[in-house]
């Protein structure tokens, strides 16, 4: 049997490895990875496809995240009197552990799949199903600052970056452990690095903004 932490993290990466904005996109005759930013992610899905296929590309993307952080503890159970059992053999510390090491595999799986070729998304909406399990009050402060960026700026990749960049001020705020503080370090600079280009056109003074006429959409 594998070791709690390498079972969470390989169960991570098959859940995040799911290319729910290729499928998405390929069922609308479009194959997602050849058309706008040429990325699954639910940004791309949506400029490309409308605000449906995207909302829908984002809710399933977070499912990831939330499954990969969350799926240890559904075994976990609380009783009327307080106590607690849990239906496999890991201490209670290793619940936070393997949560963490669940999510930490499911953005790999989301950015790099194995099922594209090791392509994939930057990570915005399952790094915020992970953190609404992981970290809740920190998930709604990143979801604040994501919003008053996109409704001044109208950039969804600098929101989600100025978003991300905001988990670990959070964390270390609300006084939380040096392992949330590091993990949302950790996750903060992925998504920044994975928005490298982004970074790019936004310094040129070329990224898109919401609302932009999207790109055509060819099939193939």
């Amino acid at each position: 049997m594998l070791p709690p932490l390498l079972t969470a993290l390989v169960v991570g990466y098959l859940l995040g490895s799911l290319p729910f904005g290729y499928l998405v996109a390929r069922s609308r005759g479009v194959n997602i990875f050849e058309v706008g930013s040429k990325s699954p992610g639910a940004t791309n899905v949506r400029r490309v496809l409308g605000s449906g296929p995207g909302n829908l590309v984002f809710a399933l993307d977070a499912l990831k995240g939330v499954l990969a952080a969350g799926w240890v503890g559904f075994g976990y159970s609380v009783h009327t009197d307080g106590s607690r059992t849990i239906s496999w053999s890991i201490s209670e510390s290793d619940i936070f552990r393997c949560a963490i090491a669940g999510l930490i595999g499911a953005l790999l799986g989301h950015s790099f799949s194995c099922f594209t070729k090791f392509r994939g998304g930057k990570g915005v909406a399952t790094g915020a199903g992970g953190f609404a399990v992981l970290f809740p009050l920190g998930m709604g402060i990143a979801l604040a600052v994501f919003g008053v960026t996109l409704a001044i700026s109208r950039y969804v990749s600098l929101a989600s970056m100025l978003a991300a960049a905001s988990l670990p001020f959070a964390a270390f705020s609300f006084k939380q452990g040096s392992p949330m503080i590091a993990v949302s370090a950790v996750v903060a600079a992925f998504v920044i690095y994975r928005h490298r280009a982004n970074l790019a056109r936004l310094a040129a003074g070329t990224e898109n903004k919401i609302g932009q006429k999207k790109s055509p959409a060819p099939t193939s």
